[in-house]
């Protein structure tokens, strides 16, 4: 899929994973379903830069706005699974800085989110945020522009879950609808699943 960006945005780079990790780690500070897997936000810089590292910047893509903003996306048939070794570095990290049962916690949220992944071709947004600093200033938005552009060239649909209640409204102003509302894990908050159609 071909996205243009506008002037203020890039593609990340492989060198840039610890930014789109360290800009997505702020972002998903306070965000109900990541505190309940980890316990605290310290959990999450590792999380998300071998995210970034080992998977999206590999198999998928990632957009940079300055220092402020990032997203993290994937094509529905590609590998977003952590490689073994990869996992073995997000266990050792979570035993530093998360809360005991994270890990345990962290592959029951996934094996459900993968259970309610929709099957049928799209393009999947895994993470958008920016840092606290950039709240309300619109950067959000033009993160998520030129992937609906560009989906809604392609007929192509998109998929996102949403961790955070806060967020529902900003999807929805963009055409998300809720598809199913599941809990992440026993005692987990609820994950929104949300669907877009190509706008025609």
């Amino acid at each position: 899929m071909h996205i243009e960006l506008p002037n203020g945005l890039r593609q990340a780079q492989q060198n840039d994973w610890k930014l789109v990790g360290d800009i997505t780690a702020e972002a998903f500070a306070e965000d109900p379903v990541n505190l309940w897997i980890f316990g605290n936000p310290r959990g999450l810089r590792p999380l998300f830069r071998i995210f970034a590292r080992d998977v999206y910047l590999k198999n998928g893509f990632s957009h940079l706005a300055g220092k402020n903003g990032a997203t993290m996306w994937a094509m529905s048939d590609a590998n977003i699974g952590l490689p073994r070794t990869s996992l073995w570095k997000l266990i050792i990290a979570q035993m530093r800085f998360g809360a005991p049962g994270s890990m345990v916690r962290g592959q029951e949220a996934g094996e459900t989110m993968a259970k309610h992944h929709p099957s049928e071709p799209h393009l999947y947004l895994f993470t958008i945020g920016t840092r606290k600093l950039a709240r309300g200033t619109g950067l959000g938005k033009a993160l998520l522009a030129p992937a609906l552009r560009a989906a809604d060239r392609e007929g192509m649909p998109l998929y996102l879950e949403n961790s955070n209640p806060v967020n529902h409204g900003f999807y929805r102003s963009h055409g998300f609808e809720t598809r199913e509302i599941f809990p992440i894990g026993k005692g987990g908050p609820p994950m929104e699943a949300m669907w877009r159609e190509p706008s025609r």
